[in-house]
């Protein structure tokens, strides 16, 4: 049998709000480093912080079972923004995260106080 598949791999950040591990696959890790470069070159630090100590938390407006994790970053003057979904099985993983001027939009489902 002839192996045709790319060795993937993963990468898991620590969430104390969902109570384990979140997965940053390659795909996904690719696509973020594509379409949202502003995350770089700290990439990995940005999604640990904000995963590790969000200030809020809200809820997909489109996707019942996705979170969106947000944090000022003082050092930029921006927000990070980390987009969880968690599938049944159970797992989370990252479905992107980016560099916004302002908080995620959806309903408030945690904020720090």
């Amino acid at each position: 049998m002839e192996d045709n598949d790319e060795e993937r791999s993963v990468t898991f950040f620590s969430c104390p709000y969902l109570g384990g591990l979140v997965e940053l696959n390659d795909e996904r890790e690719r696509h973020i480093r594509e379409k949202h470069s502003a995350m770089l070159p700290d990439l990995y630090r940005y999604i640990a912080t904000t995963l590790a100590e969000p200030e809020h938390i809200q809820r997909s407006q489109t996707h019942d079972n996705t979170r969106l994790f947000t944090r000022w970053d003082e050092s930029r003057a921006k927000y990070v923004i980390v987009v969880v979904v968690s599938d049944v099985d159970p797992r989370d993983w990252i479905v992107t995260a980016y560099i916004a001027d302002k908080p995620a939009k959806g309903a408030t489902e945690w904020i720090r106080n």
